[in-house]
């Protein structure tokens, strides 16, 4: 993957008029090649590996939010970066997930080419799958390179998405209660 991702990234340094042969741009291909490598690394893994049993039977009942999770991931259209924080929020039923697997679960999705309304998704299907829980919200906010360095250039843009689903698509009180939460309300 390597040595293929490196013969693009050379032949692209070629298109825009510059010499790979340069100084400076020698080890470019390379370099650029591997930071492709990690920043879609969740084309490799998969959600059974991430979890790892990481799943526990508990009693608790009540709402388990994780908040401000950082993410980088890729937009699709453009290949340019967003980065931002995902809000993860469920209720138990009969089982918890270990703490770091919801960074490790967006992580998984986020080091994709995406765009941000299908990340929330995938990470609220993911933590439902898992857990079965009874309910589960992601809110993702995001700032998108894509509508920073080109097009329109409004640097202090956000995009703001979410999925709720079961109790908390179901119920206000649910919904209302981890928007309060995550300190959107």
């Amino acid at each position: 993957m390597i040595d293929s991702l490196s013969e693009s990234y050379r032949d692209v340094i070629r298109a825009i008029g510059e010499d790979p042969a340069r100084e400076g741009l020698l080890d470019t291909p390379k370099r650029a090649a591997k930071a492709l490598e990690f920043l879609t690394s969740g084309y490799r893994q998969d959600l059974t590996t991430i979890v790892n049993n990481a799943v526990f039977e508990s009693d608790n009942d009540e709402m388990v939010v994780v908040r401000d999770i950082e993410l980088y991931s890729m937009c699709e259209h453009h290949m340019l970066p967003f980065s931002g924080r995902c809000h993860i929020g469920y209720l138990p039923n009969g089982k918890v997930l270990g703490l770091s697997k919801f960074a490790r679960i967006t992580d998984m999705f986020a080091r994709r080419l995406q765009i941000q309304e299908n990340l929330t998704r995938q990470v609220a299907l993911a933590v439902q799958e898992v857990t079965g829980a009874r309910g589960v919200g992601v809110v993702i906010e995001a700032h998108h390179f894509c509508m920073m360095m080109r097009g329109v250039e409004k640097q202090n843009s956000t995009m703001a998405s979410s999925v709720m689903l079961g109790d908390f698509r179901e119920q206000q009180a649910t919904r209302s209660e981890f928007m309060r939460l995550i300190g959107k309300v």
